[in-house]
């Protein structure tokens, strides 16, 4: 049994409290709540100096791509990037194991408790098999001919039922509106069943995404067309979001919409990725167009980015937009929690089992360069 203390106590479900203190089991299970220190036995207590929230969720990340860090180059564009990704497979598996454990363990160190995590691959299933830390994998989907549609399918169903076999929460999702024609993915909507919560979709990444669609035109309908792509990708959508009906509403992630207006923002999930954006567009987000109840984050991958540390994105959060310090841990717990269906996850209900993580060298109730993290 611990109680545990700090300046502040972020719950989620409820407002900070003010030298709050959590009770939790040895197996760190929430007991219960103390709005005042005085309950508890001095001896009992816990002290720490910072806040107190529950464990971080990833909301969006490609542990599989962990290898190519440092491969891709800053501020070149998308294009340039996936022109990039396509080195991938230039690796030893010894090689892809490796950095897919060293990356998995710097999420851990950061206070990470739950990833959503994109396969394209096995890759992954080793090392997640360990259960170090709980996973939602999207077994993610693309091909811009029609010719091989059910080829690309089974595909993506027996990656699936490989981690169904292990007991691993696993979904087919389309990678982007760009990326799947209409036919497939009406095929990937209709492949959802009873163990599906989620679909993850990469959404209004770059501005040319947007020029695709709104315009019939730009760099992306350059790369389509030379790739003598199906139209249907273009041709029947106005907007990237229009995807949302050929998914026939299910519970959808939208990730990144880094060029994402205020009219495209419907009842979904919605997950940011400041750094990525950053590293590969040199933009961001208007936070201020999201439902902050709906907003999560994730890292992307060590080919995107320098670390995988959930308090560098709120950072950056933080200094573009006018969040307070609730909001931006809602987002970086509970929400997440709540779009991956990780129910034990997210806040300090009583009965769950969030992790406790310590946040130390605030400025009051702001995060600074300096702020550092420690699971306790």
């Amino acid at each position: 049994m611990r109680f545990l203390t700090a300046d502040y106590l972020f719950p989620l479900h409820k407002s900070p409290i003010k030298e709050g203190v959590l009770q939790i089991s040895d197996k760190g299970e929430v007991i219960a709540l103390f709005e005042n220190r005085n309950e508890i036995p001095q001896n009992k207590l816990e002290v720490f100096n910072g806040i107190i929230c529950p464990g971080f969720v990833n909301a969006h990340c490609h542990l599989e791509l962990s290898h190519l860090l440092g491969i891709t180059k800053k501020g070149k564009g998308f294009l340039n990037f996936m022109t990039t990704i396509q080195q991938r497979n230039n690796f030893t598996k010894d090689k892809i194991q490796i950095a897919i454990e060293n990356a998995e363990q710097q999420m851990i160190a950061n206070g990470i408790v739950a990833v959503g995590d994109i396969c394209n691959t096995p890759d992954t299933l080793l090392q997640k098999q360990k259960g170090n830390l709980q996973y939602y994998n999207f077994i993610e989907t693309f091909g811009v001919h029609e010719n091989n549609i059910e080829t690309i399918l089974n595909t993506s169903i027996d990656l699936r039922n490989q981690f169904r076999a292990v007991k691993m929460r696993a979904t087919i999702v389309p990678h982007a509106p760009y990326s799947v024609p209409i036919k497939l993915m009406k095929k990937i909507a209709s492949t959802f069943d009873a163990h599906d919560k989620l679909l993850s979709v990469h959404m209004q990444e770059t501005k040319e995404e947007n020029q695709l669609f709104e315009n019939k035109n730009g760099s992306f309908f350059d790369w389509l067309n030379g790739m003598n792509s199906n139209a249907s990708i273009w041709e029947t959508r106005d907007k990237s979001v229009d995807i949302l009906q050929e998914l026939r509403n299910k519970k959808v992630l939208l990730v990144h919409n880094t060029f994402a207006k205020k009219e495209d923002i419907a009842d979904n999930y919605h997950c940011t990725c400041p750094k990525a954006n950053l590293y590969i567009e040199n933009a961001l987000p208007d936070y201020s167009i999201f439902d902050t109840d709906k907003l999560c984050v994730g890292t992307d991958s060590l080919a995107s980015n320098d670390s995988l540390s959930i308090l560098e994105e709120l950072l950056i959060i933080q200094e573009n937009s006018n969040f307070d310090l609730n909001t931006l841990l809602k987002i970086a717990c509970k929400n997440g929690a709540e779009a991956l269906g990780f129910e034990q996850l997210g806040s300090f209900e009583k009965g769950k089992i969030p992790g406790a993580n310590l946040i130390q060298n605030l400025d009051g109730l702001e995060f600074l360069i300096e702020s550092s993290i420690k699971i306790i």
